[in-house]
């Protein structure tokens, strides 16, 4: 699992022409699935992220977390995380998640957050989003389960 965490002062996305989510200060998480991931590497990278200290406190040291400031967050699902660009100029995606089971694992973050006490807003799975954010910082952070020792 792939969370690409992007500190934003406001974060929106828009699927046809309608905003189906919209956050302040917070996180804007884009999100990649593999079929590998499962709920307990969820929960373990869920955790870290709600628990990052990446925003600045009154000396502008990155002391504060989503928790802290009040943050919202922005959940979304982005299959092209799992990108493979080795071989041709054309990426493959074989490593990304089936749909049905990266939705499903999708869904369990979105209300995981919810259920966490946070505002999340999120896309739509598999729709054509258009996402616009003002990163502030910028400040970017790539969680990768596999990288944390979190795999299944």
């Amino acid at each position: 699992m792939r969370f690409v965490i992007q500190c934003v002062s406001e974060s929106s996305v828009r699927v046809d022409g309608e905003t189906v989510g919209e956050i302040g200060k917070g996180f804007l998480v884009l999100i990649g699935i593999s079929d590998a991931d499962n709920e307990r590497v969820a929960d373990k990278m869920i955790q870290k992220m709600l628990k990052l200290r990446i925003f600045g406190d009154e000396n502008g040291k990155t002391n504060l977390s989503l928790s802290d400031v009040g943050g919202s967050l922005l959940l979304i699902s982005q299959f092209t995380l799992y990108a493979d660009c080795k071989g041709q100029n054309r990426p493959s995606f074989f490593r990304a998640g089936k749909p049905e089971h990266a939705n499903a694992l999708y869904q369990y973050i979105i209300k995981a957050c919810k259920d966490a006490g946070f505002k999340t807003e999120c896309g739509i799975f598999g729709a054509d989003m258009k996402v616009s954010l003002i990163n502030d910082g910028p400040f970017t952070i790539l969680l990768d389960s596999k990288e944390l020792g979190f795999d299944a």
